[in-house]
Formats: structure tokens, sequence, C-alpha cells
């Protein structure tokens, strides 16, 4: 039985994607010294990029790679990685995720507007807008857009993946620098 099972997994004839990461940027640059404890929240974004596939942006359609896929849902992946990004960056009193047992001081909330491939200039485009939020006041402290364009050689699982990344660590290592000036 269990062999026929796994038979028939290989033969259902569902494309095969290959699984590709995100990075975040180890070298930082300036960071100023804020010491306040911060809570990075999940990011906010529309239907078709709350998932675990690559955007492919032609004109006003939009699809998807065939044979790629991230390694998780892209709001959980960001987040994950922009938490990791001001860890790399050392100037936090303590950054995590909200249940993360911290009392924040701050609370940043992000919210995806653009992650995917555009065919038409071929470039891998990024752009997040950003808001810290006081925990005591609920108040908005500051809020930024940022984006991020990086030319893309070809419309591939591997290259769509690579330019994504890097116009990524250019939008995390932007929101670092200015979420940690204070």
């Amino acid at each position: 039985m269990l062999a026929l099972a796994c038979g028939l997994a290989s033969c259902s004839g569902a494309p095969e994607r290959t699984t590709f990461d995100l990075t975040a940027p180890a070298n930082i640059g300036p960071v100023s010294g804020l010491r306040a404890q911060l809570v990075v929240n999940e990011p906010t974004t529309v239907q078709a990029l709350d998932s675990d596939r690559i955007l492919v942006r032609e004109g006003g359609a939009l699809s998807y790679l065939r044979d790629a896929q991230w390694a998780d849902r892209l709001p959980k992946l960001f987040q994950a990685r922009l938490i990791q990004t001001f860890e790399n960056a050392s100037r936090l009193g303590r950054v995590g995720r909200p249940g993360d047992r911290i009392v924040p001081d701050l609370a940043l909330n992000t919210d995806i507007r653009s992650f995917g491939i555009e065919t038409e200039t071929s470039q891998a485009v990024v752009e997040v807008t950003v808001r810290i939020i006081s925990d005591r006041s609920g108040k908005v402290a500051a809020a930024r857009g940022f984006v991020a364009r990086v030319p893309v050689a070809s419309i591939s699982g591997p290259a769509a993946a690579q330019a994504l990344d890097a116009a990524l660590s250019q939008v995390l290592r932007d929101i670092v620098r200015w979420g940690g000036r204070g």
C-alpha cells in the first residue's frame, strides 16, 4: 500500500517548485544607539503577496513563477528577516515578535506594497511602508516608505529570487538605519 501511495504521489503531474529563502544583511553600516525594546508585527499586504509564491507583474496582469516558491509565506519571511537584520545591527535593547515575552517601547508596523518582478522593466521591485508606533500612547512616532529596484537577469526562479533578495537587503538596511536612529 505504501509503495502504491509513493508511486501515485510522484506521478501526480504537479510541477515541482524550487524553494528559495531570503537573507538578512549582516553588514548594516552605521546605526545610532537606540536602546528601545521593539516588537516587529507581521506585515500586512494584499492577497496576491500573502503567499509563498514569487509574483510576476506583466503590465496589469499578475502571475506567479511556476517553478519557484519562497520558504514560507512572504509576510512571515519578511518579518523574520527584518528582526534578524535589527539583531545583526546589535543596536536595540531587544527585538522580537508579539508574544516573545518582551515589554516593548515601540512597535514596528509594515505594509508590503510591492514584492515581485516587473517584466516591462526587467526589475525586481520591493516597496514597503513602515510605521513606528509608541507602545505606551499608540501614536505614530515616525513613518516612511522604502523602495528598491534591482535588475533581474531573466524571469526564472533563481534569477528572480536572487534579484528580489538583493532588493530586500537594500530595503532592510534602510529600515534598520532609519528605525535605529531613535
